[in-house]
Order: C-alpha cells, then structure tokens, then sequence
C-alpha cells in the first residue's frame, strides 16, 4: 500500500514548489500606506503569481538535482534556492495581509488565503537566519538520505535493504538489531531540529499564526480546531476496526515469538510487524492466521514471472489512466524520471512525484523494485502527476489539491482497483479466484491500509505538540513513544532515552513534509472508491470492484481533479462523492466481512492496551 509512505508519500506539491519561491524586487511596490483597492489586489495577485512561477521551475530543478545527485554541492545549491524561495513566500504571505480586511471577490479572496496557508516552512524576515533555516532543512534531509547501519560484520545498509531483509526475517533478534540500528541515524538531527522548530515558529507567528502547527491547520476550508475535531471524528469512526486487527495480530505474534516478548493487553513491540516504523503491517500477512483462505496468488511472483520490469510496471499504471479517458503521459516523463536506482551515486529513494515546469513536465522518482507494494505505489504516484496535469490550466494559486488528503487520496483510490478481475485483464492471471479467498484479500488489505491510520495521525499530532511547546526539547523521544502508545498500541524495540530521536527516523519528519495528509488520504480513498464503484455500476461487494476501463467513472473523477484548489475541498468532495462531509464509514463497509471474522477470532481474548 503506498503512502508515499513507501510513502511513503514525500511528494512535493505543485503548490508548495511554486508558491514557496524566490524574491520578485517590486512586490514592496504593494506595501504601500492608505486604503488598498480592490483593483491593487488583483494586480498583486497577477504578479504574484506570474514571477513565482518563473522562479518556481528553477528552484524544482534544483531539487530535483540535490534529490538525484546527493552530494555537497547540490546540497549547497538546493540549500541556496530554498533559501531565496522561503523569503519570496514570506513576502508574499505578507503582501498578501495588507487586503485581509478588504472585501474582494470570493477568487481573489482565495487566492490570498492560499498565500498564507501554503506555506509549510516560513521563515524570519532576518536574512541569517533564513539562511540558517533553509541549511538545516537542506542538511537534515541529505542525512536522512545517506542514513546507513553499519553492522558489526562491516556491511552497511540503507533503509531500502533493511526493509528488505525486515520483509522476510522471523528471527526476532535479528529484527531487534534492524530496528536498532536504523534509528542511529537520527540522533545527530536533534540538536538542528530543536532549531528548526525555533526559527519556523518564528516565521510563523510573523504570520499572524500562534507556531507552524497552527499554520499547517488552517489550510483545510475550517478553522484551525474545527480541523483538528474533524480528525479526531474521523479516527473515532474507525478505531473499533484497528482495535479489532490490534488485537488479533497481537495474539498471532505472541503465539509466533512468545508471550514473554508479545504480552497480552501491552503494546506490539516495533520490530515485529515486517516495516521499520511499525506504520504498515502486510509484510506479516503469513502470521495473520488466515491461511485457509488465501487470496490464491501472489502479485510479486506474476509479475516477475511474467518479466515484467520497472518501465512496464509504470506503463500498466499509465494504461490504467487512459483507461478512464486520461491522456497518455507525456513523452519527456519517459526521458526525465528515474525509475531505477542507480549504482554509481546517492539519491533520495523515497519516491516522489514532481511537475517541474508546472505544466507538463511530469516525472516520478522511484527506485522501483519489482513486488507487490511497489506496483500499488507507482498507481498512487501517478495519480499525483494526474492530478498536476488535470489542474495545470488554472491560476498558479489554485494549482493544488482540494486539500493535500485529496492529492494522496487519488492515486491510492485507483490502487484499490487492483483487484483479481483486473490481474486477469492485465493478463496477469489466467482466472479471477473465487470468493473463498476473500478474507485472505481483506486482510493483506487491513494490514497496510488499517494499520497505518493511527500511524497517519501520530507523526503531525507529535509535531503539532513539538511546535506548540506541549512537548519541550527535553521531552521529544518520551512524547514521541507516548503518541505511539495511545494511538497505535506500539512500544519501542528497547529502552529509549532523550538521546534518541526516533521521529527523526522517518524521512518526513527531517523533510518538513506533512503528514496528516495520509491520513486524510486513506479515509478519502475509500469514500471515492465506494463513490465510484457505483458510479460504474459494481453491484458486487466493495472490495472486488474495480473502476479499471469505466467511462462514468473517468468522467466523475476527471471533473473533480481539473477542480484542483479552485473551491472550497467539500465542493470537490461532492462533485465526485455527492456528499460534503469526509465519511470513514466506507472503510467500515469495505472491510465489514473481514471485522466478523476478527471479532470471532478474539472472543476470549485481552484486547486493548
């Protein structure tokens, strides 16, 4: 399942690449004294938007250099346009207060309040310290990208060959040592991120927000608590599903590694669950129990029997666009992205979906390895290059996501199409295996998509406290582990102490990247499958309908994407869904024959923690 998560959905936005750019001299020519004009504002806007995209194709290829090219000099020159676009976003945002209390078209009114809310690092009006500022974002990141374990026995690893090996072992002690070793990686970031956290709170406030988490909060149409309800809404629907699969693993794996290890009623212990942050837990499907109705193949081995490679497996994805009436992907997309990891230099693996030229020089980043998890993702990479493209045409300020749930969302919504019946169209497999293997399905599902909810909440409710001071310096690994407890039911590997800085060890933390966007993602998916699976006419259950080659269905979708940030995200919400509110319950009716089984399964058991 990916997430970007996989991710583990790094993905820079349209919106953060192109508004956060450098410094147009004459915008001082808006920060006059008197009343503002209606008439100044639309100019401002005009211009804003026209220099910031100009810049914002330099300053992309110069991310795209340090993310592909890792070494001093492109760190330094990444660095050196970070900096210059953090100023330009600033006095943009600032700019963009003198017509706040101006009565302007509901467009024009938008626009200004996308300039404020966009930013997901501001800086300090003082020049060193943005300088200061864009070297340690610059830095961390490139740290995180360099990270190695270098075991006892000389060999170092990369988090992509210890996921490897964490996929496969079932030896507990050498899952311990994995886990272990991956979050030495992080400790030497905590003292730049203690600084980190000062100086972004800083620009923030000159913003007129309370710290960066307040900011990052007032970009979903509501205010900023009515968000941070909204989420807790959302989370309460679906915690009886996770408790449920809680539980049950919980059993599997003490029955697997030990009561004495795995004890009923505390926490899972992190290195257990086949993923490095505990955030996904498919890799140990073949300890869930539910053998007797396997899903009745295994995608990774199709596709290597088949010699697919990493090209085609991009190619299926796009195929699965034009399916839906989308245009085939640019010829410079098949030039420019990387799709393999080269052998010769450091890149950033975590993949990632780009539009350099904010029109259509689309392009993903990807060291694809050929499995399961990374087909899903290239689908849900795609769909962020989709969504650039289907908005490309409309005003810079509204060259976004409905909100950054909805860009995460899309790509995962066509992933659950993958189902049997469209493996058979891809002549993948010769015949779509019955039903009988349906909770088999479920479950690989529920262990990814389930799993990571809490997980999706944790990594911003933890910065959010970071920024506001609820969590000091001296306490950042205890509010960390604290999180993780209450909401996930996962306790660290071994004793921890304020030396360590596990929250560093998941790239979107040193990258800045939100991150309750996943979250969002992974209820909206859902919410848009259900919506589109009828839209298509899927009479079957949810969980074996596929989208794949529906006209309706493209039609639907394309209409809400070319929306882009336009209108408030419950008007998007509605054009594809009918409905104004987000709604986990889709997730509920997906899995609802999957949540019978669990319940049975743990009847007599300690559930909870």
């Amino acid at each position: 399942m990916p997430v970007c998560h996989r991710v583990l959905r790094l993905v820079p936005f349209v919106l953060a690449l192109a508004v956060a750019l450098p410094a147009p001299t004459g915008w001082e020519l808006f920060a006059q004294s008197g009343a503002p004009t209606v008439e100044e504002a639309r100019a401002f806007l005009d211009r804003t938007e026209k220099e910031l995209k100009e810049i914002g194709i330099k300053a992309a290829r110069a991310q795209w250099i340090q993310s592909n090219f890792i070494t001093h000099d492109t760190e330094g020159l990444a660095a050196e346009a970070n900096k210059e676009a953090i100023a330009a976003q600033m006095r943009a945002a600032k700019g963009a207060a003198r017509f706040a209390k101006l009565k302007l078209p509901d467009d024009l009114m938008r626009k200004l309040d996308k300039l404020r809310t966009a930013i997901t690092l501001p800086a300090p009006d003082d020049p060193a310290k943005q300088t200061e500022l864009s070297e340690i974002a610059a830095s961390m990141e490139s740290q995180y990208g360099k990270g190695q374990y270098c075991r006892t026995d000389g060999t170092c690893l990369d988090v992509n060959e210890i996921s490897r090996i964490m996929v496969k072992s079932r030896d507990a002690a050498e899952l311990a040592d994995l886990w272990r070793g991956w979050h030495t990686i992080s400790p030497p970031m905590k003292p730049q991120y203690e600084r980190f956290v000062t100086l972004a709170n800083e620009g923030a406030r000159e913003l007129g927000y309370a710290d960066l988490g307040a900011l990052w909060r007032s970009g979903y149409d509501m205010p900023a608590d009515a968000f941070a309800a909204e989420l807790d809404r959302l989370w309460n629907q679906v915690k009886p599903l996770y408790d449920a699969l809680h539980c049950h693993m919980r059993a599997k794996l003490a029955e697997k590694y030990g009561a004495d290890l795995v004890k009923p009623g505390e926490p899972i212990p992190a290195h257990l669950l086949g993923n490095i942050w505990s955030q996904s837990w498919g890799n140990v499907y073949d300890l869930a129990g539910v053998a007797a109705s396997d899903p009745g193949y295994d995608l990774t081995a199709l596709l290597k029997a088949k010699g697919v490679d990493e090209v085609e497996m991009v190619r299926i994805g796009e195929r699965f666009f034009t399916s839906l009436g989308f245009e085939p992907l640019p010829a410079t997309f098949w030039e420019r992205s990387l799709l393999r990891k080269p052998a010769d230099r450091e890149v950033v693996c975590h993949a990632s979906a780009w539009n350099v030229d904010l029109e259509d020089d689309l392009r993903i980043k990807m060291c694809i390895e050929i499995n399961d998890e990374d087909f899903a993702t290239i689908h849900h990479e795609l769909g962020h290059n989709y969504y650039y493209r289907a908005y490309h045409h409309l005003p810079l300020l509204f060259q976004d996501g409905a909100n950054d749930g909805f860009h995460e969302g899309v790509g995962d919504t066509l992933a659950l199409s993958i189902t049997p019946e469209y493996l058979v169209k891809l002549e993948l497999l010769d015949k779509a295996p019955g039903s009988e293997g349906d909770l088999g399905l479920l479950m690989r599902m529920a262990l990814d998509k389930v799993a990571f909810l809490p997980f999706g909440l944790v990594v911003d409710q933890w910065r959010w406290k970071v920024f506001s001071g609820a969590i000091p310096t001296d306490a950042y690994n205890a509010g960390w582990w604290d999180l993780r407890a209450k909401y996930q039911g996962i306790a660290p590997t071994s004793a921890r102490s304020e030396k360590d800085f596990d929250a560093g060890a998941k790239y979107h933390v040193p990258a800045n990247t939100p991150y309750t966007r996943y979250f969002l993602a992974h209820i909206l998916q859902f919410q848009f499958h259900r919506a589109l699976a009828e839209a298509a006419g899927c009479g079957g259950p949810l969980h074996r309908c596929s989208i794949y080659g529906d006209e309706e269905a493209g039609k639907r979708l394309r209409a809400m994407l070319a929306m882009g940030a336009s209108r408030p995200w419950p008007d998007a919400l509605e054009a594809l869904t009918g409905s104004r509110t987000m709604d986990a319950t889709a997730i509920i009716d997906y899995f609802a024959p999957l949540k019978k089984w669990l319940d049975e399964q743990n009847k007599g058991r300690t559930c909870g923690w």
